[in-house]
């Protein structure tokens, strides 16, 4: 078997590389971005809200149409957005720019530095090497190796592209070609199978680690917004992991029955892992340093709530000593676009959607919204929202966008009609990445594996419905049992 290269991580949202588009196409998409803000503007404001609030608003809808249509990447859009509050004269440029200081946009900056080290030492491939080794032996098993490995990196690393993009996803391939498993007639003797199981099992690691993707702590700020409750790293991990822990059990075997491939048992994938192994020889200096920083930044993490250390000074420590220890270069620092890309559309999101929150035009939806839902119980609006919720990600093609554009009104709207704060919180928050199985552009790594041609495009979307009724039935039914048990309502 062919030794497995490491693809360039692309770019969370608005990828430079993004497919090229007709002028006319670019056109619509900007037609549709400036129609709708301006549309928005010029509208009345309702009762109550101010006219600068209003003119915030409007900018923020184009903002995220731009996110979603995307006549420029999505930094450049955000970036845009941000511009546009100043020079409109709605907010100060100082707050403006306010959200590049927030400590949430340098941790998930730092972050990503460390999944830059993971790949750069081959730490991270050799961590897939060990679970592929040990659980390899069977197609199912090579799925649950691949989900651990993309487990124990979403631990520290925010970055899904990196992880399962730039480490995960060559060796699922190399594994699927050493059994003469290619796109086309024999893509079902194995890689049909593996890679989209490996994909949607990466979606489940998002939502169990707030490092599971990028999003993950502007989600965490939007719920906080609205309800004062801090999902912080360990209250995350803890309230995701009895439900994570069974679905990623579960899901796996579930589409093993409905989707199984030719190839069962698969022998040489652990030999191969053992070969590579042998290869790489002993922990070298540089991955042993990457892991000790990486124990130390998950230790410190884990234990905010003893020490006080805020999670963006422990990114940067963790960064800190991958430069002072040469594990990185500032080069490498400076040269990681898809950090930078999301450092710049990240910023600027929290500062819309907190300014955002302080016009009363959330609270406006949220009473109007729940006044519909009036005689209902809160649990079927509840259920009734989340649905709409999850099955509204066919409709965008990133889990920000997603989660900017509904995430505070529709949680809001479930406090109106009554459900426990904590309870909606986190199934809003979990169901925010695990919505993004249904296609095969729900978040970053989905074109990744799509783009492989295993699958068509009408085989993914039917594993990724498949794929939704476990998530549904086991994160609601389990989620609830785990945190009634804890408490949390």
């Amino acid at each position: 078997m062919e030794k497995p290269t490491v693809t360039p991580e692309p770019a969370s949202i608005g990828a430079p590389n993004a497919p090229i588009v007709s002028k006319t196409t670019l056109a619509l998409r900007w037609a549709v971005v400036v129609f709708a803000g301006v549309g928005v503007a010029l509208a009345p404001s309702p009762e109550g809200i101010e006219p600068r609030a209003w003119q915030l608003f409007a900018i923020f809808v184009a903002t995220i149409l731009g996110l979603i249509f995307q006549p420029l990447p999505g930094g450049a859009m955000v970036l845009l957005g941000i511009a546009a509050t100043a020079v409109f004269g709605v907010l100060p440029p100082a707050t403006a720019l306010a959200g590049y200081a927030d400590p949430v946009v340098w941790l998930v900056l730092s972050a990503f530095m460390l999944a830059r080290g993971m790949i750069k030492t081959g730490f991270g491939r050799r961590v897939a090497l060990l679970f592929v080794r040990a659980l390899g032996g069977t197609s199912l098993g090579l799925g649950y190796a691949l989900a651990l490995t993309d487990g124990v990196l979403a631990s520290v690393i925010p970055s899904n592209s990196a992880r399962s993009g730039g480490i995960v996803f060559p060796i699922t391939r190399s594994i699927a070609e050493s059994y003469g498993s290619q796109p086309g007639p024999t893509a079902a003797r194995l890689g049909a199978f593996l890679l989209p199981l490996v994909y949607q099992t990466d979606v489940i690691v998002c939502a169990i680690f707030l490092t599971g993707q990028a999003s993950n702590p502007l989600i965490a700020g939007f719920v906080r917004q609205v309800t004062g409750i801090e999902l912080s790293y360990g209250t995350w991990f803890l309230g995701a992991v009895v439900p994570g822990l069974v679905s990623l059990a579960l899901t796996p075997l579930f589409l093993y029955r409905l989707f199984p491939p030719e190839v069962r048992r698969t022998p040489k994938a652990a030999d191969y892992a053992s070969t590579e192994l042998r290869k790489m020889g002993p922990l070298s200096r540089v991955e042993l340093l990457m892991l000790a920083t990486f124990l130390l930044v998950l230790v410190l993490w884990v234990t905010t709530r003893w020490h006080g250390i805020d999670y963006a000074v422990v990114a940067l420590l963790g960064l800190g000593t991958l430069l002072i220890t040469g594990v990185l270069t500032w080069q490498d620092v400076i040269t990681e676009r898809s950090a930078w890309d999301v450092f710049i559309w990240y910023g600027g999101l929290v500062l819309l959607a907190r300014e955002l929150g302080k016009t009363g035009i959330t609270e406006w939806f949220a009473q109007g919204t729940g006044a519909l839902l009036e005689g209902w119980s809160w649990q079927l609006s509840l259920a009734v929202l989340l649905l709409v919720y999850f099955y509204a990600h066919y409709a965008f093609a990133s889990i920000t966008a997603h989660s900017s554009a509904m995430l505070i009104p529709f949680l809001s709207v479930a406090l109106v009609a009554g459900a426990p704060a904590m309870l909606a919180a986190l199934l809003f928050a979990y169901l925010s990445n695990l919505c993004a199985c249904l296609t095969h552009y729900g978040t970053t790594p989905a074109p990744i594996y799509f783009g492989a041609g295993y699958v068509t495009q009408a085989r993914w979307w039917q594993i990724g419905l498949a794929a939704s009724a476990p998530h549904l039935v086991l994160w609601p039914v389990v989620g609830l049992l785990w945190w009634k048990l804890l408490g949390w309502w």
